[in-house]
């Protein structure tokens, strides 16, 4: 059932948060041995919290538009009722004192929170303990390894992740669910584990575009603590998604500088995706200066990396992967001026976008290489998400070709800065179409 049916039939009566409840933590208990999606579940928890929620309905309190609906969250999102232990044995036993923005708003809306869901180390590259739900020898991806996983294995309907490289939209394609990551500064930050200002986006998964315009409209908000985010009128997503098109919207297929990462059988899905979108598709070269970007973001990022995980890596360098050193290690060698200087040309990259987008209505390009990569040492490549999340654009995975191994390959659109209800609008859109070039075939 999608998240807006559940809300819906909650707030008819016909089902209880507990129904929910109790569906959801019967699929943990099948699913979970094999999948591994959560980092923090206490089932008495989860069916008082709902038994909660019915009692505010039976009292006829006004009901949020995700009344009794469960969601996981990312175990970087601080909960103040469950552990966030960030992904690393340095931060074990962590209680915090409060809720964090999305949190609260979550709250604020009746969602059931069911439980933390696993991040890789930090919400880097390391991974953890979950398994891909369509393959327990392939990756999940990460770093929102968890919140992938649970939503596309049924666990829950709604799940919040995040994203300073490709850790939603990566997940989201290798698990075969929706994965929005909005623009920077839609959905505030604060008592969300802080890698990089410049580059986190709270990001979301979804099982269908629908659901996650709806969990958007929740999340999105003015944040008094957070400085990148602003105060003005609801996005709107939901209402947006689902209207009716103005006009058949135009994309731009993009294969972007690393065209040459992704694997052979990408690039053959995507001539067929093309293909088959005939007119309402034009291939676009991105200008020359574009093949800087991934220079750009890894200056950003391993920068602040250090300066943020600096005071964990000198408590306890021992107790950090290899990989999550050596990032802070590089971080504390990139001088000041190359920091801004990368800072200054990512916004010069989005201003250059600006033609293309007067013309197109979003871009089209691959979520990730392939499908996911067999073995779990690693969370495979997020070379294709690097660029937008370096320009901070709202970015969308959709489920919607497969791989040679028969699972899921994902659908990257990207909207220009600030358009997130158009561009989910265009993946509702994109979605549809698609299914109607299967039927007709």
């Amino acid at each position: 059932m999608s998240a807006r049916a559940l809300a819906e039939e909650i707030r008819a009566g016909r089902l209880t948060a507990r129904h929910a409840a109790e569906a959801c933590v019967a699929c943990i208990d099948a699913r979970e041995p094999a999948v591994q999606a959560w980092a923090f579940l206490d089932r008495d928890l989860v069916l008082a919290e709902a038994d909660r929620l019915d009692s505010l309905k039976r009292a006829g309190r006004p009901l949020g538009a995700l009344h009794g609906v469960p969601v996981g969250v990312k175990d970087i999102i601080d909960t103040a009722t469950m552990p966030t232990e960030h992904g690393t044995v340095l931060c074990a036993g962590r209680r915090p004192r409060r809720d964090a923005f999305v949190v609260t708003r979550l709250r604020n809306a009746g969602a059931l929170i069911v439980g933390k869901t696993v991040t890789t180390e930090l919400a880097a590259f390391h991974p953890g303990k979950t398994r891909n739900p369509h393959d327990p020898r392939r990756t999940p991806g990460g770093s929102s390894s968890g919140s992938a996983a649970a939503v596309a294995a049924g666990m829950v309907p709604l799940a919040l992740g995040s994203q300073t490289n490709g850790s939603v939209i990566r997940p989201a394609s290798f698990c075969g669910v929706v994965g929005l990551k909005p623009t920077h500064g839609l959905i505030g930050r604060t008592g969300v584990l802080l890698q990089s200002r410049t580059l986190d986006h709270v990001g979301l998964f979804a099982r269908e575009v629908e659901d996650a315009a709806l969990l958007g409209d929740v999340l999105a908000g003015f944040d008094e603590d957070d400085p990148d985010t602003r105060l003005g009128a609801a996005p709107q997503l939901l209402a947006t998604a689902t209207a009716d098109w103005p006009l058949v919207p135009d994309l731009a297929f993009v294969r972007t500088p690393v065209w040459d990462r992704a694997e052979p059988s990408t690039h053959e899905a995507f001539a067929e995706l093309v293909d088959a979108l005939g007119e309402r598709i034009t291939e676009v070269e991105l200008p020359e200066a574009f093949g800087r970007a991934h220079e750009l973001h890894r200056t950003i990022w391993e920068a602040d990396a250090a300066l943020n995980y600096g005071p964990l890596y000198d408590r306890g360098r021992d107790q950090l992967s290899a990989v999550m050193r050596g990032m802070i290690e590089r971080g504390r060698e990139v001088r000041a001026v190359d920091w801004h200087r990368a800072v200054a040309a990512a916004k010069a990259l989005r201003d250059a976008l600006d033609p293309l987008f007067e013309r197109y209505d979003a871009i089209v390009t691959p979520a990730a290489p392939g499908e996911a990569p067999e073995g779990l040492a690693a969370t495979g490549s997020p070379v294709f998400c690097t660029i937008w999340t370096l320009l901070g654009l709202p970015a969308v995975s959709l489920p919607l070709l497969q791989g040679p191994g028969g699972l899921p390959l994902g659908v990257q659109l990207v909207g220009s800065w600030g358009d997130d209800a158009r561009l989910l609008r265009t993946a509702r859109w994109l979605t549809r179409r698609l299914a109607e070039i299967a039927e007709d075939s």
